[in-house]
Order: C-alpha cells, then structure tokens, then sequence
C-alpha cells in the first residue's frame, strides 16, 4: 500500500463496481469522449475536403 491507498488494481476494479453495467445502445456514456470524438471526426471531413478542392480546383505551377 502506497501513501495509505490500494493498489492500483484495486481502485479499478471498485470504480467499475460503482460505475454498473453499461445501457444497452449507449454507445459513449461518457460526454468528453463523444465530444472529443465528433470534433476529431470533423477535423478529418474539413481537411478532407479542403485537400480535394486543392486538388481539384488548383491548376499547379505552369498551367
């Protein structure tokens, strides 16, 4: 035991205990996650789409 706590395994396995069983259907229970998780997805789509409008619409050097 570390400065007075459990280990590590221990804490664990006792949050998990608290927390339940996860609801069916839900995917992100945890809210930062899923914001986390459509900013980065949003990211992704936006940089997409600019890179192919560069591709697309730049004509390049010389043309």
């Amino acid at each position: 035991m570390a400065f007075g706590r459990p280990p590590i395994e221990e804490r664990i396995a006792q949050r998990q205990r608290e927390r339940g069983e996860l609801k069916h259907g839900a995917v992100f229970p945890h809210g930062p996650a899923k914001m986390l998780f459509f900013f980065s997805l949003g990211v992704v789509v936006v940089t997409h789409i600019v890179a192919l409008a560069m591709y697309f619409v730049d004509a390049g050097p010389g043309r």
